[in-house]
């Protein structure tokens, strides 16, 4: 049996539409508030129709020393040109952090798959 992890494709999303952009500060205050943007097609637009789209963006935090990691958020876009409605795949989370970590971004193209990224932040006191 293949693990979900075999699936979770990578790459460069300066040269490559499907990797979730994750923008976030490389140092936070600890308890201070940050704002966490994750989206797909910055440098490359992803087309939004609906033969082509995300379908999802999940975003992880997982801090230092931990042995899993927590959900923060999971988006759906639902309107792939229903009702002429075209969403655009990018969010924005505002989250108080503890400990330093990692943010894991996933989306979901349904015709390329599962895709992945992520950066670290440092927390200070």
């Amino acid at each position: 049996m293949k693990s979900l992890g075999t699936f979770l494709q990578s790459g460069d999303w300066k040269g490559e539409k499907h990797v979730p952009v994750i923008h976030a500060p490389e140092n936070a205050k600890k308890g201070e508030e940050i704002e966490i943007k994750v989206l797909v097609g910055e440098e490359i637009k992803h087309p939004n129709t609906l033969e082509h789209h995300i379908s999802w963006i999940k975003v992880f935090f997982h801090p230092e020393g931990s042995k899993f990691p927590i959900e923060i958020g999971n988006y759906n876009f639902s309107a792939h040109g229903e009702g002429e409605i075209y969403e655009e795949p990018e969010i924005a989370i505002k989250v108080k952090l503890d400990k330093p970590g990692s943010i894991h971004a996933l989306s979901y193209c349904n015709i390329h798959g599962l895709w992945e990224n992520s950066v670290e932040i440092k927390v200070e006191d």
